[in-house]
């Protein structure tokens, strides 16, 4: 297997001493052309991967601000094909990582190989799959040896001793969620950082990105001295919704993800 575009570049944040910044939006909201525009943008004010949600009509991992994302992308005709298509048009442009994150059923029935060529021949680095059991993984990840695309375990704080079996064959990094409950923004993690990184750390030696509240450019200063990268997406879906309103979306989101990335860059 080639080494991915994801472990490519913390390999070189790593060489210079820095820590990932990664940014999630809904593909498609409101738009598939604002979702290119945004892509590249956040590329240019600092962002090192960027996440793309191909939207669900039923996101049990999301809070309302990316379910609500999820349904103005749908809304605007957005679908898997489509957002391969974006993704491929991105390629010309880009070489930053893009990660998919995609609910297990819209893999099944989109099926498994078509998914994963599809992923491969349009240039996506990496797969997040919320509600993946254990058991399909195993299936999934024999399959994915033949491709150059990270399976990205997600960790929670509840996860304890089954840490090991979830990051086990597991690529890319690893999605320490780093609150209890549903995505969305909070004022405060409820739970002592280190402590849940550490216990991760034992089981792996893959890169540790923290994502779930992360809303303030004091939080990504304060949680970039723990991890890896940092994660931030309902933040962003907000500025899209209010952008929305204003009928100025990408000048909302960018001067947004700057403040981020500087405060990332002073940690």
């Amino acid at each position: 297997m080639k080494i991915s575009r994801i472990t490519k570049k913390f390999e070189e944040l790593k060489s210079k001493n820095k820590k990932a910044f990664i940014t999630y939006i809904t593909a498609g909201d409101p738009s598939l052309d604002i979702t290119y525009n945004l892509v590249l943008g956040m590329e240019g004010e600092g962002v090192d991967i960027v996440e793309l949600g191909i939207p669900y009509a039923d996101p049990l991992a999301d809070g309302p601000v990316i379910q609500n994302a999820s349904q103005r992308a749908l809304k605007s005709g957005t679908n898997i094909t489509k957002v391969f298509q974006l993704v491929k048009k991105l390629r010309e442009k880009t070489e930053i990582p893009i990660v998919f994150l995609v609910y297990f059923n819209s893999i099944f029935k989109y099926g498994f190989k078509k998914f994963l060529d599809n992923c491969s021949n349009n240039g996506v680095d990496g797969l997040i799959i919320p509600d993946l059991p254990l058991e399909e993984r195993r299936e999934l990840q024999d399959m994915m040896k033949n491709y150059s695309i990270d399976l990205i375990p997600l960790v929670a704080p509840t996860s304890k001793e089954r840490i090991g079996a979830i990051v086990q064959n597991g690529s890319g990094f690893v999605y320490c969620i780093s609150s209890m409950g549903v995505t969305g923004t909070r004022d405060k993690m409820g739970i002592d950082i280190d402590i849940f990184l550490k216990d991760v750390k034992k089981y792996t030696e893959l890169p540790l990105a923290l994502g779930f509240g992360i809303s303030t450019p004091e939080m990504v200063k304060e949680l970039s001295q723990s991890s890896d990268g940092l994660i931030v997406g309902s933040a962003i879906i907000k500025e899209i919704e209010l952008g929305i309103k204003e009928g100025e979306i990408e000048k909302r989101v960018l001067k947004f993800v700057k403040k981020l990335s500087k405060a990332q860059s002073f940690s």
